[in-house]
């Protein structure tokens, strides 16, 4: 069974956790449209792709027994190094000595022994636009410090999307959307043309994870439907969204068919890779 994860951030990092339990073939492909913390300092220090979200996606699938992946996540705390990662420095390296964002990726991936394939939403670092109520919006931490979201687009307009990628959702059996913030991270990653083409042609199973809790002030009091009217205005139909049992979105009706399961985590905060991966399996009986 083929299977691909869009998005970016913890949640699809967590979508592929899931994923690698149910499939030996498993793709990520994940927004580089971050501008906020560490990747943000590095993308106007380098001029950069955002590697944040890569480098959580990498980890989710690599190998835990490898070295790499144990330091990988480390944040240093001191000097000028200070809020960056051991990961992000790594690529943001490769990126700024080979050039290709895809090769420099791809590299990290194979010393990491990760399982399955990740791959930049697009070939080049893009910078996220909105149009809100109270105007338009540009950059993703200023996007998702905004309410009223209407539109989310790119720049450039006409980022590439790697073949790979596209070959990925085109062939896949299943595709999980999110979770994730609505519109920075997951309808970042499908914004992008050649992304949004695949997903509307592609004979996959189409899964949207919903988020657990409503994010403030990006989707403050969105309803689930508000969720998936969102995507659709962005070219994504999903053909099933999955929520949580505890969440209050599973009290909501919703035009497209909702399965409800037991995917939070103890705290109700976060989802569970084991219970998530049970859940992504029993859609494909």
């Amino acid at each position: 069974m083929k299977v691909v994860a869009v998005g970016g951030g913890h949640g699809t990092a967590v979508s592929l956790r899931a994923l690698r339990l149910i499939s030996s073939d498993v793709t990520g492909i994940v927004s580089v449209a971050d501008d906020g913390g560490s990747t943000g300092r590095l993308r106007a220090l380098l001029n950069v792709a955002a590697v944040g979200d890569l480098r959580k996606c990498l980890g989710a699938l690599a190998d835990p027994e490898n070295p790499l992946t144990e330091s990988f996540e480390h944040r240093f705390n001191v000097g000028e190094l200070a809020g960056h990662t051991v990961g992000n420095l790594l690529l943001v390296g490769l990126i700024d000595a080979t050039g290709d964002l895809q090769e420099s990726v791809q590299a990290v991936a194979q010393v990491m022994g990760v399982t399955g394939h990740i791959y930049p939403a697009s070939c080049e670092g893009v910078v996220l636009l909105a149009s809100t109520e109270q105007g338009p919006t540009r950059g993703q931490s200023e996007v998702a410090r905004s309410s009223s979201i209407g539109h989310i687009s790119l720049e450039p307009a006409y980022a590439a999307a790697p073949i790979e990628a596209v070959e990925a959702i085109e062939r896949a059996d299943l595709v999980v959307i999110g979770p994730g913030s609505l519109f920075t991270s997951v309808i970042a990653a499908c914004v992008v043309p050649g992304i949004t083409q695949a997903l509307a042609g592609t004979n996959a199973i189409k899964v949207y994870v919903a988020n657990l809790l409503p994010q403030s002030p990006e989707t403050g009091g969105f309803t689930l439907q508000d969720h998936v009217d969102a995507l659709i205005e962005h070219g994504v139909r999903p053909d099933i969204v999955l929520v949580d049992q505890h969440s209050g979105y599973a009290r909501e009706h919703c035009s497209i068919g909702v399965h409800v399961a037991d995917l939070s985590g103890r705290n109700r905060l976060v989802h569970d890779v084991q219970k998530l991966a049970q859940a992504v399996r029993a859609e494909m009986r």
